[in-house]
């Protein structure tokens, strides 16, 4: 059986995916926010299911998000149309908002329960139709009860209360590695720092002392050379490492200079340079937010100030500058957003 799992982009959300994990050997993962994301997310899921062959068994599992009744109805129409090209699959959304009421009430495969956070859902699932986690149930019963507890605010439960609202600030607060870039290595990096932090739970004063440590533990993920350094020099070396793995697939061209593009990458200074200083033959490096906003950044070869004022308006430094294109539409497909800046990079070597 190959899983395709799509879930929210929070403590409960990321616990779901930490179960399945336990379980299933092949898996596709895929976290969506609320709105855009979603659609854009369950359209992605579909396309890669039609990819697949029809004799594999397939479970599309969708935990912590309430669709709208739109998207529950469409969704609905695609796996039927999937079923009935003979695709093997099996749909169950998972979840615990009470506005997905009237989606429960009309499909099947729409399983609500307002009692409960949506892991301690998945948890019940996973031990009732695969057989639950053996020997790994000493730390993942107890680590989803503290999910829980803080994910329905059951405060009278104070130890897990405690101890949960150290994981929701711990996995809110993972913003060294990309999610879209990496989405892959930014779910493993808190996956990695929900099982460690389950280690701390049968500790005296579990909560305080996990708080204390959640900056070692980051460390150590992200300390691939066995170094120690800051945990900003940390993540700008694992960043790189990143990046130069898939650089390829992020150049982009500007008059016979090789320029890096990051999507969502956010506070560009330190990784940037870093990069441009490990990869000479890389002269520019952009990044661009949801809403169209872009950092451009140079070492001495290309003067980036010029290409923001004439890409957008923008401004700043030789090396460093700044812009907003102001008819960018969001999106969570790196792709699109290559396409676009090429685009506006080629129009301006006719300038």
């Amino acid at each position: 059986m190959k899983l395709f799992h799509i879930s929210h982009t929070d403590l409960d959300g990321y616990s779901c995916q930490l179960l399945t994990k336990q379980i299933f050997n092949q898996g596709i993962f895929f976290n969506a926010n609320y709105g855009l994301e979603v659609k854009l997310t369950l359209k992605k899921v579909l396309e890669l299911i039609k990819q697949e062959n029809k004799e594999e068994e397939i479970f599309l599992l969708i935990t912590d998000l309430n669709l709208t009744q739109q998207e529950s109805k469409d969704l609905d129409k695609d796996i039927t149309a999937l079923k009935k090209e003979n695709y093997n699959i099996k749909l169950q959304l998972l979840d615990h908002h009470a506005s997905g009421q009237k989606s429960a009430d009309n499909y099947e495969w729409y399983y609500l329960d307002i009692s409960k956070c949506a892991a301690k859902i998945t948890y019940e699932y996973l031990v009732k139709y695969y057989g639950g986690f053996a020997q790994n149930d000493v730390w993942i019963n107890p680590l989803i009860k503290s999910v829980n507890a803080i994910d329905i605010w059951l405060d009278n439960e104070t130890f897990n209360f405690e101890f949960g609202k150290v994981l929701l600030t711990m996995i809110s607060k993972v913003r060294e590695i990309n999610n879209i870039l990496f989405a892959d290595l930014n779910r493993d990096f808190r996956l990695y720092l929900l099982k460690e932090a389950a280690k701390y739970i049968n500790e005296e004063n579990a909560n305080i002392k996990l708080d204390d440590d959640i900056h070692k533990l980051k460390k150590q993920f992200l300390n691939t050379e066995g170094i120690d350094d800051t945990l900003d020099n940390l993540s700008a070396k694992y960043l790189v490492y990143s990046l130069d793995n898939i650089k390829d697939e992020l150049t982009v061209f500007y008059k016979g200079h090789k320029g890096l593009l990051t999507y969502t990458l956010g506070s560009i200074s330190i990784p940037a340079n870093a990069f441009l200083k490990a990869n000479p033959d890389y002269d520019f490096f952009i990044d661009v937010s949801k809403k169209g906003n872009a950092s451009f950044r140079a070492d001495g070869k290309v003067d980036v100030s010029y290409m923001a004022e004439k890409l957008a308006n923008g401004g700043g430094h030789v090396n460093a500058s700044g812009a907003k294109f102001e008819d960018f539409k969001e999106t969570i497909d790196y792709l699109q957003v290559k396409n676009y800046i090429q685009e506006k990079l080629c129009s301006l070597e006719k300038i």
